[in-house]
């Protein structure tokens, strides 16, 4: 059962994750932040995840606190799904397409948290999310999803089409990193023996 519910409470948010790894792709979204429901669902059906996400934030003042603290509580949802990670895949990367966009997401469930982030945007703004946020989103999910995630952007013209190339492609590269391995016998991934 790789499955996760996480509850995560601040003065600024109060978010609640579940996430089952071996589901369908289906989504139950409402964050208060439309963008990023629409970027969680493309992580959702590209990944065959089940995903839920519930949150209430300051979003009278902006989204930031709330984009951040999803990509937090998403992150430990993952971590405590993954558990001791035997069996999986461990790595997992994809190359999305969306018109004239082009994106690359390389995913590692290493333990250690890394974000390498190559983007930039043809505008700061897609509607009314700031797109600095799509950052500060995988920061809080590798910091604690222990994970090292490479996203490169490798062409756009439309910040649109630049962002959901790489949500999907993030999808598409966590599915494959969490993947049950059949020829890996429940093994660790790691000559270290744990991850």
């Amino acid at each position: 059962m790789r499955q996760a519910e996480v509850t995560r409470n601040t003065l600024e948010t109060q978010i609640t994750v579940r996430l089952d790894l071996d589901g369908t792709g289906q989504a139950r979204l409402a964050t208060g932040v439309p963008f990023l429901d629409h970027m969680l669902d493309q992580i959702a059906r590209h990944g065959a995840m089940d995903l839920e996400v519930s949150a209430s934030g300051d979003v009278h003042i902006d989204d930031h606190h709330t984009v951040e603290d999803v990509g937090i509580t998403l992150g430990q949802a993952f971590a405590r799904a993954l558990g001791d990670k035997k069996g999986i895949r461990r790595y997992g990367h994809a190359y999305v397409p969306l018109d004239e966009a082009l994106s690359r997401v390389v995913v590692d469930f290493s333990g250690r948290p890394g974000l390498h982030y190559f983007v930039e945007y043809t505008r700061a703004r897609i509607g009314g999310f700031d797109v600095d946020l799509a950052r500060e989103f995988f920061q809080g999910f590798v910091n604690h999803a222990a994970a090292t995630v490479h996203i490169d952007n490798l062409r756009g013209d439309n910040a649109h089409h630049q962002c959901e190339t790489i949500f999907k492609a993030f999808g598409r590269a966590l599915r494959m990193a969490a993947e049950l391995d059949p020829r890996a016998a429940g093994a660790v991934p790691s000559t270290k023996g744990a991850l």
